[in-house]
């Protein structure tokens, strides 16, 4: 699996993601501009001691990212608030690229233009503009590792 983070601002997000991915063996995507430097204490206190073990790598645009995808026969999801289906209703594959938004502003418009069948959302209450997108990563990959049997975790 891949987790692909648009622009993220926010250092301990980053770092929990990472660890989450370190934890699944997921490889982890992160487009510039980043908010914070890679080698961030913040961020390196919430991935702790992981960080050998995930495997990060860094696109100049989420063009680039989408072309890889595309190159590899991948599937591509977006999360995004005006997903058209909800995020269980997608049968993963583990060559699938999760993409998630930037905490402030999420995904770009072009995204939900140019992909409208791509969008995937969480349920919430009507009150609500979003969730952590630390737990946001969390709740969208282990739905996917689950329908794939958790591969390679015990």
């Amino acid at each position: 699996m891949h987790i692909v983070m648009f622009e993220p601002l926010i250092p301990p997000n980053t770092g929990n993601v990472a660890r989450t991915c370190a934890a699944t063996g997921t490889v982890l995507h992160l487009v510039k501009p980043l908010g914070f430097q890679i080698d961030d204490r913040s961020l390196k206190r919430a991935g702790l001691d992981y960080w050998h073990l995930v495997d990060v790598r860094l696109h100049e645009s989420l063009t680039e990212v989408i072309e890889e995808a595309e190159a590899n026969e991948a599937n591509f999801y977006f999360f995004t608030k005006f997903g058209k289906k909800t995020y269980s209703d997608v049968r993963y594959n583990a060559s699938d690229y999760l993409v998630f938004g930037k905490e402030t502003t999420g995904l770009p418009d072009y995204v939900h233009t140019t992909y409208p069948d791509k969008g995937l959302r969480l349920p919430m209450g009507p009150q609500m503009r979003s969730l952590n997108l630390s737990n946001t990563v969390a709740i969208a990959l282990y739905e996917a590792l689950r329908q794939l049997s958790f591969p390679g975790l015990g």
